[in-house]
This record gives structure tokens, C-alpha cells and sequence, in this order.
């Protein structure tokens, strides 16, 4: 499954409007890491529509709004690192290999 692009910082008000109705995933990607790479396959390949929205953020063409999610969250930055969105704050954050599709579509459920 392909997930829409995160490219521009109003986008974040569009998340948080979003997910005071049910969570919204965020993957910050690195295309430059396997591992990003390999969490990123592996989390795709099991998502489904039903799941949530999810977005992803390419980590090198948009360092910035990296940051900005990290600022936004309170999250310290991570590559690769996925946050879920819910009522505007962050309920669940994780990174690199832990990334685990079990975990997180748990997450979106509530």
C-alpha cells in the first residue's frame, strides 16, 4: 500500500483535525537507510485501508517538518520513526526495527 506524501507544515493541522475523529499514522522515512527501508516494506505490505490514514515523510527532502513534527509531538527525532496522531498529540512512538505492524495497528484502534 502507498501512502500519501507529508510535505508541508500546514499539513500537520490537517493531521491533528483528523485525528480528534480516530489516530493517524506518521512514518519519517530515510531513503538513504536499509533499515528505514525494510521497516517501511514491512509495515506497507501489511496495512490496510481499514487500519487508518497513514502519511509519509521523506526525512531528506523535508528535514524541516522533521523537526517541526518533533517540536509539535514532543518526540525526540529518530530515523525511521513512526508516531500515531490522536486528538492531536502523540499516543505511541517508535523506531527502527521496532516498528512492527501488530503494535501499531493496535495503536490505531484506540
Amino acid at each position: 500500500m502507498s501512502w500519501p506524501p507529508l510535505t508541508a507544515l500546514d499539513e500537520l493541522d490537517a493531521i491533528d483535525a483528523a485525528s480528534a475523529h480516530r489516530p493517524v499514522l506518521l512514518f519519517k522515512h530515510s531513503t538513504r537507510c536499509s533499515i528505514s527501508g525494510t521497516a517501511l516494506h514491512r509495515l506497507q505490505r501489511a496495512w490496510q485501508v481499514a487500519d487508518g490514514p497513514a502519511y509519509l515523510l521523506d526525512l531528506l527532502r523535508h528535514r524541516a517538518l522533521s523537526d517541526a513534527i518533533a517540536q509539535r509531538y514532543g518526540v525526540r527525532h529518530e530515523s525511521p520513526q513512526v508516531l500515531v496522531i490522536h486528538q492531536g498529540r502523540c499516543i505511541r512512538h517508535t523506531s527502527h526495527l521496532a516498528i512492527t505492524y501488530p503494535e501499531l495497528a493496535a495503536a490505531m484502534r484506540g
